[in-house]
């Protein structure tokens, strides 16, 4: 019998923690997680994007999310939690931030996945500077931040909000994971 996996997603502006925590709450849960694919690509192939980009990007994310998907179902882990950086409601904000509107496919892709967790970052911790990060003012990110509060308190899904400093998010998130199990 196949294992149910309980897929938790970690979203909010850049510079919030995610990849931390997703890779803290893996290490907590002994279990999988995957990252952001939006990352490597744009390491890959620069980060001058265009709208198409984002597409490939999102396609990018899923692919990755399946793999991790079909990894954690195919060990003898017993950890039935998979841990998601990030998801298409992250590129349906950057697609409507940055262009305006946002592709089909990503608004279907939306409604067709599903996730037993949403873990919103608030951005109240300090803006990290690396090579890949464009908003580094904090009206900005206060901004995006409610763009992902508006896409949480719209879909049916449950959700969590994240802040204080990053031992505190990682209780938080502890804390809203725990009923899962």
């Amino acid at each position: 019998m196949e294992k149910e996996v309980k897929k938790i997603v970690i979203i909010g502006p850049e510079s919030t923690g995610k990849s931390m925590l997703c890779e803290k709450l893996a290490s907590h849960f002994n279990t999988l997680w995957v990252p952001e694919y939006a990352r490597e690509y744009l390491i890959t192939n620069g980060n001058n994007y265009t709208i198409e980009d984002l597409q490939k990007i999102a396609k990018g994310q899923i692919e990755n999310e399946e793999k991790k998907l079909e990894q954690l179902i195919n060990t003898k882990q017993e950890s039935n939690l998979l841990f998601v950086d990030t998801d298409l409601y992250v590129m349906k904000v950057w697609s409507e931030y940055v262009f305006n509107c946002c592709d089909n496919s990503i608004l279907n892709g939306i409604v067709n996945r599903n996730y037993d967790l949403y873990l919103l970052c608030e951005p109240d911790i300090p803006w990290v500077k690396d090579e890949l990060r464009e908003y580094p003012d904090l009206k900005t990110r206060e901004q995006l931040y409610h763009y992902y509060k508006d896409a949480m308190l719209n879909q049916s899904c449950n959700w969590k909000n994240i802040n204080g400093n990053y031992e505190t998010r990682l209780q938080q998130a502890i804390e809203a994971i725990t009923p899962l199990l």
